[in-house]
């Protein structure tokens, strides 16, 4: 009787440990701080096309570290598109991206979507 109740005590905390430690969670996290400031010269090729626009040098994240980019000269996307440059800002990393909504005839920052 004795190591029957031993045996179910034992079974019992084994189950219970189980199913505790099986729904532990853990989760580790880093930051790496702000950017460096940006490079101080600014040279800008010439421009490819009409209709490019320069998107300037940034930061971005590359593990636990930051990278420079260097600036180049893009396509928007669409017209109306405006580049919206990578930033630090409360402790988190934002990317750079193209931002403007457009309607169906094209005209900028009007609030239907634009579809294709």
């Amino acid at each position: 009787m004795r190591n029957l109740l031993k045996t179910t005590a034992l079974l019992a905390f084994l189950v219970l440990g189980a199913s505790s430690a099986a729904d532990a969670q853990v989760s580790f996290g880093f930051q790496i701080g702000p950017p460096p400031p940006p490079r101080a010269y600014r040279v800008y090729p010439a421009r490819p096309a009409p209709g490019y626009v320069w998107v300037d040098g940034y930061w971005s994240p590359q593990g636990n570290h930051y990278r420079w980019h260097n600036g180049y000269w893009a396509r928007p996307p669409y017209r109306g598109a405006r580049w919206i440059a990578p930033r630090y800002e409360h402790g988190r990393y934002y990317d750079g991206r193209w931002d403007g909504r457009v309607n169906y005839r094209g005209d900028r920052n009007d609030f239907r979507a634009y579809r294709r």
